[in-house]
């Protein structure tokens, strides 16, 4: 069984930044593809990054250059650090955990089984 538990989500101006951390319990997910999903009103689910246990990284091209996926094993906690963000960036944001095919150049929500309850980003 693995729990995902997001923090750090907050309100911004324009330009400004945040830090999201995933904290993880269970089994030893940290090995497999981690990723953060974002959803905002009215729209579907989009993989925004993604970490594989070989620390590869994938991201979306609307956040490319902006946002930094890491992860800390030993803590068994995923970040996301988020820069220069724009108000399109508001989004309710997910963390995900799923098997080591899920890390591909187009991230599925579907390839992921394990999800955390969100956080909120909103960018004014």
């Amino acid at each position: 069984h693995v729990q995902l538990v997001e923090s750090g989500g907050g309100s911004v101006q324009g330009g400004g930044s945040l830090r999201l951390s995933c904290a993880g319990s269970g089994r030893t997910y940290m090995k497999w593809c981690m990723a953060w999903f974002r959803q905002a009103p009215g729209k579907e689910r989009e993989g925004v990054a993604a970490i594989d246990s070989a620390r590869s990284t994938v991201y979306a091209v609307s956040v490319k250059g902006r946002f930094t996926i890491s992860k800390d094993n030993a803590k068994k906690t995923l970040y996301l650090q988020m820069n220069s963000l724009k108000p399109e960036d508001s989004a309710m944001y997910y963390c995900a955990a799923g098997g080591a095919f899920a890390c591909g150049t187009e991230l599925l929500a579907s390839d992921f089984p394990y999800w955390g309850q969100g956080t909120q980003v909103t960018v004014s």
